[in-house]
């Protein structure tokens, strides 16, 4: 059962956002991507989030925004863009999301940020052949490369859409450095560890 209204005028009014949204993307030179959206979850709604309509999406990277409109002309697909040829995503849980979004802003220097309904938060940087080994092995963290992509807004989940945290005209279009990203998700990393080490500390300071 879904939490949004997918009657057919809503549908219709959003199909016209996530359009508009596509072709603004695609005149940025960002690979853009329709993707499966909540109304198409099987009998049993197993729908776990969106992924590409087009089993040949690899070979659509570069399409003109012309041809992007016309993907969204008769559906209210999800957007997505590809990563690992324009851009990257680094995906984390929103708690860690939040750690490393004020360090950002404590350097002058944030980053695209989009968050999910499901509690993701997820970085937008230059592409990179690797992450930090701290990242890549964190099991709550998702590096998104070569071979992959990611939502965008306004994309419907089940319970909510996808929205910006930080958008990327913050930045002027202009995406950050993945080493200077890394980096900060990495020190969230580190604070979070070193704070619930504290808690267990206190907590058997105080059951003494």
């Amino acid at each position: 059962m879904l939490d949004t209204d997918w009657s057919d005028s809503w549908r219709g009014a959003f199909r016209i956002e996530l359009r508009a949204e596509a072709i603004g993307l695609a005149w940025h030179g960002w690979p853009v991507l329709p993707g499966t959206f909540p109304a198409q979850a099987d009998a049993e709604g197993s729908w776990t989030g969106p992924v590409p309509v087009h089993e040949d999406w690899a070979d659509r990277l570069d399409a003109h925004p012309n041809e992007v409109a016309g993907w969204w002309t008769g559906q209210p697909y999800s957007l997505l863009v590809a990563t690992g040829t324009v851009l990257d995503a680094v995906e984390v849980p929103d708690e860690l999301g939040k750690r490393a979004a004020r360090l950002l802003r404590a350097t002058g220097h944030p980053a695209p940020i989009v968050a999910t309904p499901d509690g993701r938060w997820l970085f937008l940087t230059t592409v990179a052949d690797r992450i930090p080994e701290e990242l890549a092995t964190d099991g709550e963290v998702r590096w998104h490369g070569q071979g992959s992509w990611i939502p965008l807004p306004p994309t419907p989940f089940q319970h909510g859409v996808v929205h910006w945290r930080v958008k990327p005209d913050v930045w002027s279009w202009r995406l950050p450095s993945a080493d200077a990203v890394h980096s900060v998700l990495a020190r969230a990393l580190d604070q979070r560890g070193s704070d619930r080490t504290a808690l267990v500390g206190a907590g058997q300071f105080a059951a003494a």
